[in-house]
């Protein structure tokens, strides 16, 4: 076959045979740089299995990483209680994940002790409001002491590894709180605690832990609280009068920051 002849361009059929033929080439380049080349230099369709970390250290992790082709770096830290230090706690992707060879596996790791957070104050509060605030506060509640009182369930003190502990003083997170509180068997008569400077919901709890009720309610004159949170400005019986349990406590509330006027001197014109 004389292919000089084939080829020949001064026809159309040599034309469009030139065509074919160059369309050809570039259709087979097209075919071997996709399917062959490109999968080849980025691992195109080679996956692993990511293995589940949790638990390991980072010594074992990156071993067991090595043999898969796979990266490790920590990502964060976090505490738990029941992990080891150092001990990985999550990880991303998650296990059983399909990533690419030489993919990075980010891990938080366990931190070798617990944070710390201020004690919150307990004290003078009702037992199941104690119960709230130190399981909101990631802490633990321990032992439960009565003493003679006849405040019910009234939170008188606050004890961790056994002494005495402020409210703001920084504890472990996690900690075990013992809370002494009173028994309700204590004298019949007793002296009546503060309630003016409290909100009206705080009054009422502090009331319902003193075993005493809620009296008479009274607004200040030409005050208004609707929609604001009152706080109570005068009580009766007073703080430190002796009352007796079950004693009804009448309350006065007004807007914050409010004082009652001082009274007129009917002596003056």
């Amino acid at each position: 076959m004389n292919l000089d002849r084939y080829f020949k361009n001064n026809t159309v059929g040599g034309l469009l045979k030139n065509l074919s033929v160059t369309t050809g080439i570039i259709f087979l380049a097209i075919i071997i740089y996709f399917y062959i080349y490109l999968p080849n230099v980025t691992n195109h369709g080679k996956s692993v299995a990511v293995p589940d970390l949790t638990g390991l250290t980072m010594a074992d992790a990156e071993k067991k990483l090595d043999k898969l082709s796979l990266e490790l770096a920590i990502n964060d830290s976090a505490y738990s209680e029941s992990a080891p230090a150092l001990s990985i706690l999550k990880q991303f992707p998650q296990s059983g994940e399909d990533v690419k060879e030489g993919r990075v596996i980010y891990v938080s790791i366990n931190r070798t002790t617990p944070p710390t957070l201020p004690m919150p104050n307990l004290i003078e509060g009702s037992l199941i409001n104690a119960e709230a605030i130190i399981k909101s506060n990631e802490l633990r509640k321990g032992r439960v002491i009565y003493e003679p009182s006849p405040f019910h369930n009234f939170v008188k003190d606050m004890r961790y590894n056994g002494k005495p502990i402020e409210a703001g003083t920084r504890i472990p997170k996690g900690a075990t709180i013992d809370l002494v509180v009173g028994d309700g068997n204590g004298p019949a008569d007793f002296v009546v605690g503060n309630l003016v400077g409290n909100s009206y919901e705080t009054a009422l709890l502090k009331l319902s832990s003193w075993n005493l009720h809620l009296g008479e309610v009274q607004i200040a004159e030409g005050q208004d609280t609707t929609g604001v949170e009152p706080f109570v400005y005068k009580q009766l019986p007073a703080k430190g009068d002796s009352v007796r349990i079950g004693s009804p406590v009448a309350l006065w509330i007004a807007p914050k920051g409010y004082k009652e006027p001082e009274p007129k001197d009917e002596t003056e014109n």
